[in-house]
Parts: structure tokens; C-alpha cells; sequence
């Protein structure tokens, strides 16, 4: 009898989720071969939604962290949250249509993510979400949004922390879908920040003076309506970040919809370059910033995570984050989006420097290998209607076995 065919498809839609995506298709990748000896011709591809369509926010991401160019790419464009997820769902129907894939893997909480499992759904397509279970418990963010009906319907749910593993079970998702398998975007750092200790990527000329030894400056990242779109909230924000400037230096990658706003307050760049508006910047390059910054102030999820890491101070311009671990356990601190607030918070982790970096559970650059020792005997079972074994999950893991999910212990250290 032939070999039995096993197609994964993984979705891509905005700059975060390009950094999750691929440790998943490297582990994938590296299970090509070994599943076709093991009676399994084993397909991934990957359907880029084009949600962020500035070449420096998606196509460099591909070349950058080593995965092959999209299989696909809807070319959605931008447009009101309805318009977006509308031509999202309309061009991923015709691309399931066209390939059928046994399993669309998801990742975090934009609108590709929930367009994208609510299309494969319908279509009877099992749907696998990793970074699921997070919650910032306002239901203001159209993240959270994303967040709770992309995990209502999944079928595998991937965690990155304890408390994600508590809102699921909370909500009533059945135990045998959580797995708490890590930080799959640590993955992607881990693999990078060998690359920048190695010297093998150097910054751009421009930057360089800021990434110079012992100098200590901050960056900076704002993005999120709520703290942009709004002239009462954004102006003595910025009035905030530009008096910080004077006393360490600030670099802003600065969001296109950001650009605008501040454009219309009139500020003109100080001759100085205290304060230095860039273009979006490719990942590893924004890595190396962050990686040597004194302190970063953001209202990005992925930030918070990867300061956390690090140990580099991190100021998150929101009420609430649906990444606790990174405040209780990691470097990150809530700050109100106010001028005073913002000022005594950044004098204070300047003034402290930084912290020695704690390890988080599991946030160790093997998430990608944990997902697939979770899954793989699901995937399995799914496409061949049978259980394949091998023996050891820690043999599944590395890519040489097909594994049942029940025959994966907790003891494994996966």
C-alpha cells in the first residue's frame, strides 16, 4: 500500500506572526523525511493573507528567519476590521478549496488568525492555534476578540503559560485540547540571538552609535489605536517620550498609522537625533536594538515577552496585559498612558538598569518541538485513520517518529 498524505498548512498575516510561524516550519521541515520512510508523505505550505503588505513589515520576515516564500499570498491589503476579515475569509475559502489541507495552524490574535479558523472550520478543516488562552479581559482590544473565538473553535489549543492554560479551562475548553508547550516567538530569539553573539549580523551604519557598548538608550514602539488615534491621549504621550529623549536617547520603528499621527502634531526632529523616527525594521535588526537597549517602551504583546527574556526593562503603555507571567515573573511594568506616569516609570528603570534576565517555563527555544510532540499523533491519526509509534516522545520530537498524543509523558522534557 502507498504512502498515506498528510498536508499542514500554517497562516501568516501580520508581522507577528512571522516570527511564530517559523520554528513550526522548521520543525516541520525536519519531519519531511523521516515521516515518508515511516508511510506518510507529509506536505507543509504556508498562506501569507498579505494583512501587512509593506515589504519591511512581511515579504523580508521570510528571508530573514529562513523559511521558504509564502505557497500562496491573498494580497487582502488593509481596510476596516469587517472589510479586512471579509477578504480574508473570501480568498483562504478558495485556497482551502484548491488544497484541502488535514490541518491550518493559526498563530496570536490578529484578524488573519480568526478569519483563517473560522473559514477552515466551516469547511469541517481541523484547526490547531498556538499562543492560545491568552487574556487581557478587555473586550475593547480587538485582539481579545480574535483571542476568544479563534480558541472557542480549535481543536489543538498551544499554550505559552500557565495562565493561558487556566482561561481555556475556565471557559470551558476540554482539558485533552490545552497543551502548555512554551513560547514558540522565544524560539525564534533564541535562534537569532545566536546569530548576534556570534557577530554575524552587524547593525546598520546609522544605528550603530546607539547599539555602542555602554551607551544607554531606549526603544521605543506604539501602535495600538487606543494609544494613537486619540489626540487627548497621544499628544501628552508624545510630549512624554520627547522630554525622555533628553535624557537617553530614543529610537522609535515607528507603525505607519503612528507616522501619521505624529506628523499632525507638528513636531520637527530635534538636530540632535535624540529622538529618531525609523522605518520599520526587519526582526533581526530590531532584535539587536532591543537586546542592548536600557529599556523599551511599547504597547506590543511581543515585546513584553521578548524584554522578559532578556532582561531588559520594559514599559508597556496599557491598562492590563494578557501576558501576566512578563510582569509577575519577568521585567515588564503597566504604565498609564499619561504624561506623568510615563515620565516617573522611565526615570526609575534608567535609574535601575537592568535586572539579571529569570527563565520562564518552558521559554527555552524547543516550543516548536513540544507542539509537535503534542500533535503529531492527532495529525497522524487524522490523515491515515490509524496510530503511529515509534516509542520515545523524545524520538517523536527530533522528527523520527509519528507519535500518538496519549503515548507523550509529561516526564519527557518536551
Amino acid at each position: 500500500m502507498g504512502n498515506r498524505n498528510l498536508h499542514i498548512l500554517l497562516v501568516a498575516g501580520a508581522r507577528p506572526n512571522f516570527m511564530k510561524v517559523a520554528p513550526v516550519r522548521h520543525a516541520l521541515d525536519a519531519r519531511v523525511e523521516p515521516s515518508r520512510k515511516r508511510g506518510i508523505d507529509l506536505r507543509v505550505s504556508i498562506v501569507h493573507t498579505g494583512q501587512h503588505y509593506d515589504a519591511n513589515m512581511s515579504d523580508v520576515f521570510f528571508r530573514e528567519l529562513g523559511i521558504p516564500a509564502p505557497d500562496r499570498h491573498l494580497e487582502v491589503g488593509s481596510g476596516s476590521h469587517a472589510e479586512q476579515t471579509a477578504r480574508i475569509m473570501v480568498a483562504f475559502e478558495k485556497a482551502l478549496l484548491d488544497d484541502r489541507p488535514d490541518l491550518v495552524v493559526v498563530v496570536g490574535d490578529v484578524n488573519s488568525t480568526v478569519a483563517c479558523a473560522l473559514t477552515a472550520k466551516k469547511m469541517g478543516i481541523r484547526v490547531a492555534h498556538v499562543e492560545a488562552g491568552l487574556r487581557s479581559f478587555d473586550m475593547g482590544m480587538p485582539e481579545e476578540i480574535n483571542r476568544k473565538l479563534t480558541d472557542a473553535i480549535s481543536d489543538l489549543l498551544f499554550v505559552t503559560e500557565e495562565s493561558g492554560s487556566a482561561n481555556l479551562r475556565a471557559e470551558g475548553i476540554p482539558a485533552d485540547r490545552i497543551f502548555t508547550v512554551g513560547n514558540v516567538m522565544i524560539d525564534t530569539l533564541v535562534r537569532n540571538l545566536a546569530r548576534l553573539e556570534s557577530g554575524e549580523f552587524v547593525p546598520s551604519e546609522p544605528l550603530r552609535e546607539f547599539c555602542a557598548p555602554g551607551r544607554k538608550y531606549a526603544v521605543l514602539t506604539l501602535h495600538r489605536p487606543s494609544n494613537v488615534d486619540r489626540v487627548e491621549i497621544f499628544l501628552p504621550l508624545w510630549r512624554a517620550i520627547v522630554e525622555i529623549a533628553r535624557t537617553a536617547p530614543i529610537l522609535f520603528p515607528v507603525h505607519p498609522r503612528t507616522r501619521a499621527r505624529i506628523a499632525a502634531t507638528g513636531w520637527v526632529p530635534p538636530a540632535s537625533g535624540a529622538l529618531r523616527l525609523l522605518d520599520p525594521l526587519p526582526y533581526v535588526e530590531t532584535l539587536s536594538l532591543v537586546d542592548r537597549a536600557g529599556l523599551v517602551i511599547t504597547d506590543s504583546g511581543g515585546l513584553q515577552e521578548e524584554t522578559t527574556y532578556l532582561g531588559v526593562p520594559c514599559l508597556t503603555v496599557r491598562p492590563t496585559t494578557e501576558r501576566p507571567v512578563t510582569c509577575e515573573q519577568g521585567t515588564n511594568r503597566l504604565v498609564a498612558a499619561e504624561r506623568g506616569a510615563i515620565l516617573v516609570a522611565a526615570r526609575e528603570a534608567l535609574a535601575a538598569g537592568r535586572p539579571a534576565p529569570r527563565a520562564i517555563e518552558r521559554w527555552d527555544g524547543r516550543t516548536a518541538l513540544r507542539i509537535l510532540a503534542s500533535a503529531w499523533g492527532s495529525a497522524c491519526w487524522w490523515a491515515t485513520g490509524q496510530a503511529w509509534a515509534s516509542g520515545s516522545a523524545a524520538a517523536s520530537a527530533s522528527g523520527s517518529a509519528c507519535t500518538p498524543t496519549s503515548a507523550i509523558p509529561s516526564s519527557s522534557g518536551f
